[in-house]
């Protein structure tokens, strides 16, 4: 569950987009209100907010959304409950508060308004309440057996961990196997593993690095893995010498049929890959290894 809080001066304006009908809005928690509607409420509101003249901001607004999951399954008691457990967390005490109900989305979610004055007229502290709301809101998930944000990233980086694994085991086969001579067979040899490598080419026409897309996941080369970048695929290729050298030589690439400069990052990767290159043939004529 994700939770969000600030605070806002515009009471009424934000309190009648919780109540719009138009989404399906239901009142699934209120505390110390009689009001019937937004304008009923705001008033009663600003009658308490009336003994604190010197707080502008004077009603904290809060969005909790379960995950989609889960919202699909609470009922408008388990959304009562879920309101007033955030409320304890939050230690927001005996105060005006009233939250509405979401269900025009696939991902239910909760709008809920509180009086930042207490009967006393003394304000509520909101330092780092946009951090302290989703703290609340994880904890009110641990006691109400919910999803967390924590076990929700979890899962995306698992998920995550697995794409960029087999993206990086594609790669791996086609350079080792298949040894392609230019980006567009790369390009191709990919593609045909469900792969697909996309140019970045910036505003100079200069080729940056990849992306690759697949299972509706987009990254960077970078993100796949460190050998992936656009220079360390272009050092790949460049294995191939006679595609390295006509690299460097012209400083472009032709990609689907299209010319585009390198870029310097890439172009001296290639460089020092062919370099080493001659260096090791030399090392190896010199020994008479290949003889």
């Amino acid at each position: 569950m994700i939770g969000k809080g600030k605070s806002i001066a515009h009471t009424r304006a934000s309190m009648q987009y919780g109540w719009n009908q138009e989404k399906n809005a239901e009142i699934v928690y209120t505390q110390n209100l009689c009001g019937e509607n937004p304008k009923e409420v705001t008033k009663e509101f600003k009658m308490i907010q009336d003994m604190n003249a010197r707080c502008e901001k004077n009603t904290l607004s809060f969005v909790l959304s379960p995950t989609i999951e889960d919202g699909q399954t609470l009922s408008r008691e388990d959304l009562e409950e879920l309101t007033d457990t955030f409320m304890k967390e939050m230690e927001l005490g005996e105060r005006q508060a009233i939250a509405f109900v979401h269900r025009d989305k696939a991902h239910t979610h909760i709008h809920l308004y509180v009086n930042r004055i207490d009967f006393q007229g003394k304000a509520y502290k909101d330092n780092y309440i946009g951090k302290r709301s989703q703290k609340s809101a994880e904890r009110t998930a641990q006691q109400l057996q919910l999803t967390t944000v924590r076990e929700v990233q979890q899962n995306k980086d698992q998920s995550l961990k697995q794409v960029r694994n087999e993206i990086k085991q594609v790669h791996d086969r086609i350079i080792q196997q298949h040894r392609p001579k230019s980006f567009d067979e790369y390009i191709s040899l990919m593609k045909r593993q469900q792969v697909s490598v996309i140019p970045t080419i910036n505003k100079q026409n200069q080729l940056q690095g990849f992306r690759f897309q697949y299972k509706n996941h987009n990254l960077k080369g970078s993100e796949v893995h460190r050998e992936m970048s656009g220079a360390k695929l272009g050092v790949a290729l460049s294995r191939n010498q006679q595609f390295g050298q006509k690299l460097i030589q012209n400083n472009q690439v032709n990609l689907m049929g299209k010319a585009v400069e390198l870029s310097s990052n890439i172009t001296v990767k290639i460089a020092k890959e062919l370099a080493k290159q001659v260096a090791k043939k030399a090392i190896d004529t010199s020994f008479g290894i290949g003889y």
